[in-house]
């Protein structure tokens, strides 16, 4: 079975306001694409991939006037994709939904959201937590809450999948370093908790004996900024449990600290900087799979769809070009003889 994530740079604006497809040749909302291309590209990708379930993250939002599963399961049928039923959780205000894309002649998926306790709310909820130590409870949200899947093979194997796309650490509107700093550390500490959050909801899965899978996009890793230091661990850390027991531990072979300078480092994503001229690329690992350890038992082998890292993306020029138009992050997948 094979299992990915993938960050779709704005596939929201790849369909009008009704929901159709906008296969023409204006401008995407990706850089120096248009839609047509973005969108068959895309159709490259996900064909490559061919995963039995994949999750979007960034998929096109649900609103009044559109949906996004029928959106998804349309771009399913126009590249005749067997992914071809969609679901998603809990809609969010951001153009950013979290969705499934999977064959159901593989798995049966369901949305199967965890009621939660007071520490562990559900993900539509507020989780209350004294973020900067002055004895004060904040309230901390998801803007865009996990998708908890209730997974079952054909052969009547049972996973539970949680799809995330926790916060950004960007200091998104600063006007100048000092705020800079301000903001950066604020939006550090409220990514921290929804990864507290989102650890202990991994706990109570893990409690049960469920095989368990924690995907997405984590805006995070070990050693990716200087806060880390100053906040003592990622947030992908701790959803990982690293300082916990073996067996309530999550794995996944990229989420490893780097081995000194010169170590060749994973990259899930390559985002442009124009500044200073002419601008470069700059490349993170953010995507991951993290595996329940009974899933470990599995064989399970991961990849980065990276279109230099990975020889036979590169050896395949329509798919590394298709990989370059399609976002500015690559998929992820694992795969598990299950």
């Amino acid at each position: 079975m094979r299992i990915a994530t993938y960050n779709v740079e704005w596939f929201t604006s790849l369909f009008d306001r009704r929901g159709r497809i906008l296969d023409d040749n204006e401008r995407s909302a990706r850089y120096g694409v248009s839609r047509a291309e973005q969108l068959g590209a895309l159709g490259i990708v996900f064909t490559a991939v061919d995963a039995d379930c994949i999750l979007i993250v960034e998929a096109p939002d649900t609103n009044t006037r559109r949906k996004t599963v029928p959106m998804l399961e349309a771009f399913a049928a126009k590249f005749s994709l067997r992914q071809r039923r969609a679901l998603i959780g809990f809609a969010n205000e951001t153009q950013q939904e979290i969705a499934l894309l999977y064959d159901p002649d593989v798995v049966r998926a369901i949305h199967a959201p965890e009621e939660g306790t007071e520490a562990a709310p559900r993900f539509d909820g507020a989780l209350q937590i004294d973020l900067d130590i002055d004895d004060r409870l904040d309230t901390v949200i998801f803007s865009k809450p996990p998708l908890e899947v209730a997974l079952e093979t054909a052969a009547g194997t049972a996973l539970r999948l949680i799809g995330v796309h926790i916060k950004s650490k960007a200091p998104h509107g600063a006007t100048d370093a000092t705020n800079e700093v301000r903001i950066a550390i604020e939006n550090r500490r409220k990514q921290l908790a929804q990864c507290l959050w989102l650890r202990r909801r991994v706990d109570q899965v893990l409690a049960r004996g469920e095989s368990l899978i924690v995907l997405g996009d984590f805006n995070d890793g070990p050693g990716l900024d200087e806060y880390e230091k100053l906040f003592g661990r990622s947030g992908l850390e701790i959803v990982l449990g690293q300082d916990l027991p073996r067996a309530q531990r999550l794995f996944d072979p990229h989420a490893r600290p780097g081995q000194g300078q010169t170590a060749a480092q994973p990259a899930s994503a390559r985002f442009f900087l124009p500044e200073p001229p002419p601008g470069h690329y700059f490349s993170a690992m953010l995507d991951y799979l993290l595996l329940s350890p009974d899933l470990c038992h599995y064989g399970p082998h991961w990849r980065i769809w990276h279109p230099f890292d990975d020889p036979a993306c590169y050896r395949a020029p329509e798919l590394r070009e298709a990989l370059l138009q399609a976002s500015d992050h690559f998929p992820v997948s694992v795969d598990l003889a299950l």
